[in-house]
């Protein structure tokens, strides 16, 4: 089944193509029907040879000229449907498979009986079976076999004048709900020419089948001016009552909304001529000038790759930021790196000699909190110690004047 829509008002076709129904006037139709037999020989390389023709008219055509008035058929076989092959004086090299083919070219029909003949010394071997495939005769060498091909269906054994009449096609319409027993016939056409319209006169003028439908195998129907009621399931039907051919092609039609028309422009007036001074006056003329937007596209394309490299840019900065500040407070914690201070400086004069010794001590500034509490509570007296020298000026002490106090 084939969907087919289009809009309200307008035209459609439904197509329905058959080459086989094509009615020609051929003059040549004893050409139509023919038979053939072959002979399959199995040995010695497997061949496949033609051996008689036969056409409807009665002609025949023998191939080989060693089978002359030897094998033959009957020449009123299109006539009573006896198609059976005739061999005189068998011999050995007859044995095979025969076939006979029946071949109907107008109606594109084609038929095939098959026969096999096997050849013996001994007239007690002689017999007629079926293998389940086909029949097979064992007969007298030197005698004569009838191969039997019986067809007698009217379109081999009658004549094709009445063809005009037995050739037709017709259209029917099943509406929405409706079973296909009861759709309405619509047109029938022959091959002769004869057109027979069913319906209401408005439905015959707008459904309509081409005059030369059998001679070119265009069976299609043409529906103009569409309304939603012509919406349905149409049938094609070809029938050809000599060939024993029928065909048949649906079509689901749906009307839709109408097109809706175009706005029409407004016509352009010709140029006003003046009578005084054959002067024609013309429009201004407008000049529209398109930029091509490929350009546009370029810009906004390159201004996202600058910001792309101006945000990595700034990714990078801030990294190495971050790393050189990291290894600033890595230095600033490191142990190894001491600072040197003075210790105090103690005098002593006496009245013999004055010595004067200078102790100058490092003693290394720790920042770091992860050493032992010995060494911490060490570090801390020496510094409680600097303190104190600091705030306090060098003592002088005159030993001679103490002696002197002691002995009084």
């Amino acid at each position: 089944m084939y969907n087919v829509s289009a809009p309200q008002g307008s035209q459609t076709v439904l197509q329905c193509y058959s080459q086989r129904m094509v009615w020609t006037q051929d003059r040549l139709k004893d050409r139509q029907r023919v038979v053939h037999w072959d002979l399959f020989r199995s040995t010695p390389d497997y061949a496949m040879e033609r051996i008689l023709d036969m056409f409807s008219t009665g002609d025949q055509r023998i191939y080989n000229a060693y089978n002359q008035d030897r094998i033959s058929m009957p020449k009123s076989a299109f006539q009573d449907g006896n198609f059976s092959l005739v061999i005189k004086n068998v011999e050995t090299s007859d044995r095979g498979i025969y076939s006979c083919n029946l071949h109907h070219h107008y109606c594109h029909l084609y038929e095939s009986i098959k026969v096999q003949l096997n050849v013996t010394k001994s007239a007690r071997k002689e017999r007629r079976f079926w293998d389940g495939q086909k029949a097979v005769y064992v007969v007298l060498a030197g005698s004569t076999v009838v191969l039997p091909c019986v067809n007698r269906r009217p379109i081999w054994t009658e004549s094709n004048s009445e063809e005009e009449q037995q050739q037709v096609v017709h259209w029917d319409r099943q509406g929405p709900g409706v079973r296909h027993d009861r759709a309405d016939r619509l047109v029938d056409l022959y091959a002769s020419g004869e057109r027979r319209h069913y319906g209401p006169l408005f439905i015959q003028r707008k459904m309509n089948i081409s005059t030369t439908a059998f001679s070119r195998g265009d069976f299609s129907l043409t529906i103009s001016d569409l309304q939603p009621a012509d919406k349905g399931l149409y049938s094609c039907h070809l029938h050809h009552h000599y060939c024993g051919l029928h065909e048949r092609r649906i079509f689901q039609l749906n009307v839709g909304p109408p097109v809706p028309l175009e706005a029409t422009h407004t016509p352009y007036s010709l140029p006003k001529e003046d009578p005084m001074t054959k002067a024609v006056e013309m429009p201004p003329h407008v000049i529209n000038v398109i930029l091509p937007e490929h350009r546009g596209h370029f810009l906004q394309q390159l201004g996202y790759i600058l910001a792309t490299l101006l945000l990595m840019a700034l990714i990078i900065l801030a990294i190495v930021l971050l790393t050189c500040r990291r290894k600033a407070r890595a230095l600033e914690y490191d142990p190894r790196v001491t600072a040197k201070s003075e210790l105090p400086t103690v005098k002593y004069i006496s009245h013999q000699c004055r010595l004067s010794k200078n102790y100058e001590r490092d003693v290394p500034e720790v920042k770091m909190c992860n050493q032992d509490e010995a060494k911490c509570e060490f570090k801390n007296n020496l510094l409680k110690e600097a303190e104190m020298s600091k705030c306090s000026s060098p003592k002088v002490i005159d030993l001679d004047r103490d002696l002197q106090k002691s002995w009084k």
